[in-house]
């Protein structure tokens, strides 16, 4: 009963605190072609969870389509957006694809683009991840937003512009914003190239931070990091 209270309660409306910056989500979403899995379904108790945190000017560097959401401008400029709340196994490989229905609704998805500016991936993080540990894709984006939004994040077009920066001064500076938060529970994913491209979050079953398992640190604090600040 406490697990099933829990859920309703992360699950109930909450404001979105995404970094975004004048966000206005489209008045229509075009259709999805529904998600092709890209491994094994896989089925294993939830110890814990992961939220993932992009940083979108380095998704937007890349070679992509600039018509979209999140690349175009149009709809707003996005700093740390996120990337979708992982469930983890307390050993080994974790849950995934546990099912592909419900598809998320046209509403569901509008909902979130202004946390999630990919509609493609809302429907996919429901699909690979989030049917591991909710029953609908509604039940699943109210408790990723919900736990995404107790979040504040650093200034880091500032920090982007510090010289001799590394993880560890990344590290830094977002468990400052966040008084109470383990640097040990903020893992640092960069690209082969040294650029920030998300944090992961460790939490336990009770979408509390705790430290991450050192496979989900990524790089070290001493490793030299660069920003990119997409203007």
């Amino acid at each position: 009963m406490k697990g099933a209270a829990l859920l309703l309660s992360l699950a109930a409306p909450v404001p979105a605190m995404a970094q975004a910056y004048q966000c206005v989500p489209p008045q229509r979403i075009a259709p999805l072609a529904p998600v092709r899995p890209d491994g094994p379904v896989r089925k294993v108790p939830v110890a814990g969870y992961t939220l993932a945190v992009s940083w979108s000017p380095e998704f937007c560097r890349a070679p992509r389509d600039r018509t979209s959401m999140q690349c175009s401008g149009r709809n707003g400029r996005f700093g740390f957006v996120l990337h979708g709340l992982w469930p983890e196994a307390a050993s080994g490989p974790p849950p995934q694809w546990c099912a592909l229905l419900p598809r998320p609704r046209p509403e569901t998805i509008r909902q979130n683009l202004c946390t999630t500016p990919l509609p493609g991936l809302i429907e996919h993080e429901w699909a690979k991840h989030g049917s591991c540990m909710a029953t609908t894709p509604e039940a699943y984006w109210g408790i990723a937003r919900h736990v995404f939004g107790r979040f504040r994040w650093p200034d880091v077009d500032r920090l982007s512009l510090e010289s001799g920066l590394t993880t560890g001064r990344l590290r830094e500076a977002v468990a400052m914003a966040n008084p109470g938060l383990p640097r040990g529970a903020i893992g640092v994913a960069m690209s082969q190239s040294g650029w920030l491209r998300e944090l992961r979050i460790c939490h336990n079953r009770q979408y509390r931070p705790v430290p991450c398992p050192r496979r989900q640190l990524g790089a070290s604090d001493s490793v030299p990091l660069k920003i990119w600040r997409g203007l």
